[in-house]
């Protein structure tokens, strides 16, 4: 897992598009949340995106394992306005220190908080979803980069 205070890698996405997005695109503009989730299909995980939806201080990135056909299905089936994007070769979680555990059955899933000035603010995993979503973490956060400005 990335460690907070160092910086972001410069990793290359795909939105649902088929779109590159890099991080480096948001440097000097945008603070950057990237939420992982275990998978399209996982309920918690969906029942968190709805939340992150409602951030106005940060850029929400959704990132999901699975290919872009299936990330768009189920972008356009929720009707999102977040970007939810994939990872261009292996899955965005490889990318970030988010592995399969338990016998590579169960996909980790967690959040990154990346400044504007491409600094890792907030990194959490876990391997159960239900752990996954750090919101208090998140929020002092993004207070911290608010203040900071």
């Amino acid at each position: 897992m990335l460690e907070i205070g160092s910086t972001a890698p410069d990793l290359a996405l795909e939105d649902t598009a088929g779109k590159v997005v890099r991080l480096s695109d948001f440097r000097g503009s945008d603070d950057v949340l990237l939420y992982f989730m275990r998978s399209a299909t996982c309920p918690v995980c969906n029942g968190h995106v709805k939340d992150l939806a409602k951030l106005a201080d940060v850029r929400v990135l959704v990132a999901v394992p699975e290919g872009r056909a299936e990330a768009a299905a189920w972008r356009a089936k929720r009707g999102l306005s977040l970007q939810v994007v994939t990872g261009r070769s292996g899955t965005p979680h490889e990318a970030v220190g988010l592995a399969k555990k338990v016998f590579g059955a169960l996909q980790q899933s967690g959040s990154v908080l990346i400044g504007r000035d491409g600094v890792v603010r907030h990194a959490h995993g876990a391997t159960l979803p239900t752990a996954a979503y750090d919101k208090k973490g998140i929020a002092r956060a993004i207070e911290e980069l608010m203040r900071t400005r």
